[in-house]
């Protein structure tokens, strides 16, 4: 080694002289940024600021209906004549009949009280649980206000304009199309446990009709839509909710006879093959409900034989969106897997009850290397199931590598926002702003679109990224 030294010591003395490099300017603008989130964490204020300017991606866990916020709701029944029942605080059709306790719904505005009391029973605002439990103040709102259907362009211009206030650019809605067209086909033809028998029955009964017309409405729909958000009247500068790119999952209602449940799950398959805004199918309505519960797997095998026969279309599945009490212990132990297994879900929504499946450790080892996604909506399971804070997955999942993604659910009805979502993440959950730029990128990855848009969407979203990380980077450095 001696005879080494001095030219050990003429490499030493050069790294000596050599300019040092600044460790700050080797961090790459994600890294910096992450310090920055990290240095504003405990400061409500800048983090809301940050998070709002933060790309988002998509929204892949929307139900139209409850997106929209009841004050909307209100104003359009003013507009459209209808009437309010004061007892239960209900809409109704016109003409309102006084001696059933209805009264027109303008009179909505004109009583500051009714106003209030309305506004709360369509929605989570200022629910408390001394006068109801959270899973029955939000799944009773929806009956009070209703789908309103005809009112479809009007409800997808607020929830577009929404996502593009807060850098959404994708946005997966879930709806019924066909007014229940579907519903009624199956309920007429009854149930047989020869499901190549039934589907046919409700092919013959008129299905691909009914699905024609509920498309010709969905265009409607969306002119109507394009109009309210003043889409092409100025090219130059188009608005933002403009080029929020929208696609559909039809939703089944699963809480209905058997037939109806096989005709929708049928309907949803169908309008997906023939419609490209139609990416895919969800089941919808409460998990613990006694009809879900009880014919749980027989839902999956009815998406099982269908699936076999519609091969393309993409599935998307609520599971596991349970708690401790809502249902039997062994309720809670095989949703999420046979929503996977034998109905072919790619995408999880909710997936709150997984630590309670058999071998959890086992099947989020699997959903990660299959790569299925879990549709997370924080505020959704914290006003709903009681679930926050470390009682919530969302750790868990990404301990062991499961991918996830943001989504709202319900904001209307949860009186939220996509912004809020993450914003919980980040003072609840702890998560850092590496993990949720992840989960960002992963809402267009993991989206249904097709490939050539996705591409387009997810290119977009890194030049977001790019320019978000550029400014909030750079603080760092001075």
């Amino acid at each position: 080694m001696r005879h080494f030294t001095p030219i050990l010591s003429l490499v030493l003395a050069a790294c000596a002289s050599a300019p040092r490099v600044s460790s700050t300017s080797s961090r790459t603008a994600t890294d910096l940024t992450h310090s920055y989130m990290e240095s504003i964490r405990d400061d409500p204020g800048a983090l809301l600021l940050f998070l709002r300017d933060m790309p988002k991606g998509g929204d892949i866990h929307s139900h139209l209906s409850g997106a929209v916020y009841a004050e909307s709701f209100v104003k359009w029944a003013i507009e459209d004549g209808r009437c309010l029942t004061r007892a239960t605080l209900a809409l109704s059709p016109p003409p309102c009949e006084a001696r059933d306790g209805e009264v027109a719904a303008a009179e909505i505005l004109r009583d500051t009280r009714l106003y209030g009391d309305v506004i709360d029973a369509w929605s989570m605002r200022n629910w408390h649980p001394a006068r109801l439990n959270g899973h029955d103040q939000f799944f009773e709102s929806f009956g009070k206000f209703g789908s309103e259907d005809s009112r479809l362009g009007d409800m997808l211009a607020e929830v577009t304009a929404r996502a593009a206030s807060q850098n959404v650019t994708y946005l997966e809605l879930m709806f019924g199309p066909d007014r229940g067209s579907a519903i009624g086909l199956g309920l007429r033809g009854g149930f047989d446990n020869d499901f190549s028998r039934m589907r046919s029955k409700v092919l013959d009964a008129g299905l691909v009709n009914a699905l024609t017309r509920a498309r010709r409405e969905i265009d409607a729909a969306e002119l109507r839509q394009r109009a309210l958000m003043n889409c092409g009247t100025s090219p130059s500068t188009p608005a933002p909710a403009c080029s929020v790119v929208v696609r559909y999952l039809y939703q089944v209602l699963r809480g209905l006879p058997p037939e109806a449940v096989f005709a929708q799950i049928l309907a949803g398959f169908e309008i997906a093959r023939v419609d490209p805004r139609f990416v895919g199918f969800n089941l919808v309505m409460p998990e613990d409900h006694p009809v879900p519960m009880r014919d749980f797997s027989l839902h999956m095998r009815m998406i099982d034989y269908l699936q076999r026969i519609y091969p393309e279309v993409k599935i998307t599945l609520h599971a596991g969106e349970l708690s401790e009490g809502i249902v039997p212990p062994d309720g809670m132990t095989f949703h999420i897997r046979e929503s996977i297994t034998l109905g072919h879900a790619s995408r999880i929504g909710h997936g709150t009850a997984v630590l309670f499946e058999n071998q959890p450790v086992e099947l989020m080892r699997e959903m990660a290397a299959k790569k299925i996604l879990v549709e997370v909506s924080l505020w959704s399971s914290d006003g709903i199931l009681g679930i926050k804070g470390n009682r919530h997955p969302i750790r868990t999942y990404l301990k062991y590598g499961v991918p996830i993604a943001l989504a709202t659910d319900d904001e209307g009805v949860s009186r939220t926002t996509i912004t809020s979502e993450y914003r919980k993440a980040v003072e609840e959950q702890g998560l850092d702003y590496r993990t949720i730029r992840t989960m960002a990128r992963n809402s267009i990855a993991y989206a249904f679109v097709d490939e050539v848009t996705k591409s387009r969407l997810l290119a977009q979203l890194d030049t977001a990224f790019n320019k978000f990380e550029a400014q909030y980077g750079a603080t760092q450095l001075q």
